[in-house]
């Protein structure tokens, strides 16, 4: 099994993957990586779809400005925002690190008070807001992933609407990601990389 370092080494995105089917077993060890995520206030409002049937991963390529790359992939994630999900969660969660003394007071009332306003803000404005939360929690199935052999590939350019459309979703599920994932057909070279100094402010 690969250490943490070696995993964030080895990453890269894979859009050629080879027929084999996941086994199920693996699919929800990577979901279980994701549940074990560090989301705000513990909302937790990741909600994920597993895709396998070939209409709907033809479906979310269209989707997704008709990347065919997509369907080609044993399995999509699809990985979305549950908004109320999000608002309910964080009062909650805020109350509990109230209760245990995580946070002082006067921190617990400053959250409520913006987990208040939030629930007025129009769902394209929220969403976008909350979904740094989900995208820790993909970041944990893209790394689990290796352990299996898998590679993944963070899709971001979607037509969020369209993808609702397709499951039947209502508006309060808002679509981060969409993730291919399976066996690699390539061994991509490593990406260029900026050097430390030039991220360090």
């Amino acid at each position: 099994m690969l250490t943490t370092k070696e995993a964030i080494a080895k990453r890269r995105s894979i859009r050629k993957f080879k027929s084999d089917p996941i086994p199920d077993e693996y699919l929800f060890e990577l979901i279980n990586a994701a549940r074990l995520a560090p989301s705000g206030c513990n909302a937790q409002p990741w909600r994920f779809k597993i895709v396998k049937d070939q209409k709907s991963k033809i479906k979310l390529a269209h989707a997704a400005y008709d990347q065919s790359f997509i369907a080609n992939a044993p399995a999509v994630i699809v990985c979305c925002a549950d908004i109320s999900g999000y608002l309910d969660g964080t009062v909650s969660g805020i109350q509990d690190l109230g209760k245990i003394g995580a946070v002082e007071d006067n921190i617990v009332q400053i959250l409520l008070k913006r987990a208040g306003q939030l629930k007025v803000y129009p769902v394209e404005q929220i969403g976008p807001q909350i979904a740094f939360n989900v995208a820790i929690s993909i970041e944990h199935i893209v790394l689990r992933a290796l352990d299996f052999g898998l590679g993944t590939c963070w899709i971001r350019l979607l037509d969020g609407q369209k993808v609702n459309d397709i499951f039947g979703w209502n508006e309060n599920i808002f679509t981060v990601a969409l993730l291919p994932i399976g066996y690699p057909a390539e061994d991509p070279s490593p990406r260029k990389r900026l050097k430390i100094k030039k991220i360090l402010l």
